[in-house]
């Protein structure tokens, strides 16, 4: 087995919990919000990315098996089917959580060929984590990832909702110190900015 995926730590799924141990957590809002989205769908099942998605924001980014169970329980699904959403897309966090920012640097060819790994391997060294882990101030998380869709800025990483390239180091610096500066996390900014499209039609 690979470094990569053994720090990817894949196989990690969040626990089970039986309908007595669960305690809802949704705000009012996100109450809302949900039942909007579920007037999209013809089921409560075709619900579940949605509802995943407001999950993580409400959960702080983690989709951990408290924040699964409530989704399960809001749209009358079981856990395992929700799990099983939940842990397939590598955009819920399910394995771990993440830190306040997290660093999605892309390392497909076009990025390749232009120094992703250089870059990757500076960002290594600079926070002292590796793929899939997390700094110990819970700042950072650096995770290596397929193609963003943004090649002719190669290389490229994304964090949060905003692309950022081409990139050297110099340019990683600022934008590390720019992150450590701002409040809010990028990893919830984004689940809620997914939500915020989905919803968009009830604005209408």
């Amino acid at each position: 087995m690979s470094e990569l995926i053994q720090l990817a730590n894949p196989n990690q799924r969040p626990p089970q919990l039986k309908p007595e141990d669960l305690t809802l957590r949704f705000s009012e809002q996100a109450v809302k919000e949900l039942e909007a989205l579920i007037s999209h769908y013809p089921s409560k099942k075709s619900c579940i990315l949605p509802g995943l998605w407001l999950a993580q924001r409400e959960y702080g980014g983690f989709l951990s098996g408290e924040a699964i169970a409530e989704v399960a329980c809001r749209l009358d699904r079981s856990f395992a089917e929700v799990q099983g959403v939940a842990t397939f897309y590598s955009l819920y966090n399910t394995a771990h959580q993440p830190g306040k920012h997290k660093l999605e640097i892309c390392t497909c060819l076009c990025c390749h060929i232009n120094g992703a790994w250089n870059l990757r391997d500076y960002l290594v060294k600079k926070l002292g984590i590796r793929h899939g882990e997390t700094t110990s101030d819970g700042m950072f998380t650096l995770e290596e990832v397929e193609c963003l869709n943004t090649c002719d800025r190669a290389p490229a990483m994304q964090v949060g909702s905003e692309y950022y390239g081409p990139l050297d180091e110099k340019q990683i610096d600022a934008l590390l110190e720019k992150l450590r500066n701002t409040q809010e996390s990028t990893v919830v900014q984004y689940a809620a900015d997914v939500v915020s499209v989905q919803l968009r039609n009830d604005e209408k």
